[in-house]
């Protein structure tokens, strides 16, 4: 399972929220020729470490691809750029975020290449709470361990919370 995280905490380039940003991120994967199998539901998070910028919107999108690892990542930042994204700094706002959270089982370490998997996703809310919604069955590629443990171990003062769909 290829697994993608999907965040925003800004507007712009054309779109009025950080929410509209996502879903166009998953219409831009689809434009790149990556199959989404399925997506989660978008959460409402607060930024990590906590900061004074806006809360993100964030969720996780199971995907199917002929790229390799170093092609997707590539691929993924290519989006970014292209919604705007500029990196400055670790951890800043940004209008888009695309993470390369899994590839399958591969485990995939590249000196100033991809981390795979991602290396802080057993630690954020906002990633395992959306990942565990498309995917109960999942484990770990590196420490074997199940969703349902890891969002158990999760630490305390993450707020997140699901987004109420549009009407709800």
């Amino acid at each position: 399972m290829i697994l993608i995280g999907i965040g925003s905490n800004l507007s712009g380039g054309g779109y009025k929220t950080s929410v509209d940003v996502c879903e166009a991120a998953l219409s831009a994967l689809a434009d790149k020729g990556i199959t989404v199998l399925r997506h989660s539901q978008w959460f409402e998070s607060e930024p990590v470490p906590v900061s004074e910028q806006p809360w993100f919107i964030n969720g996780v999108a199971s995907v199917e691809t002929p790229l390799s690892a170093v092609d997707l990542l590539s691929c993924l930042h290519e989006i970014e750029d292209s919604f705007g994204r500029i990196r400055r700094q670790r951890n800043e706002a940004r209008i888009l975020d695309l993470d390369l959270l899994a590839f399958g089982s591969d485990i995939i370490e590249i000196p100033n290449g991809p981390i795979v998997p991602h290396p802080r996703l057993h630690e954020r809310a906002f990633v395992l709470l959306p990942l565990q919604e498309i995917a109960q069955d999942w484990r770990h590629p590196s420490t074997g361990r199940s969703i349902a443990a890891l969002v158990g171990e999760l630490s305390s003062g993450q707020n997140i919370r699901p987004l109420k769909p549009a009407g709800g």
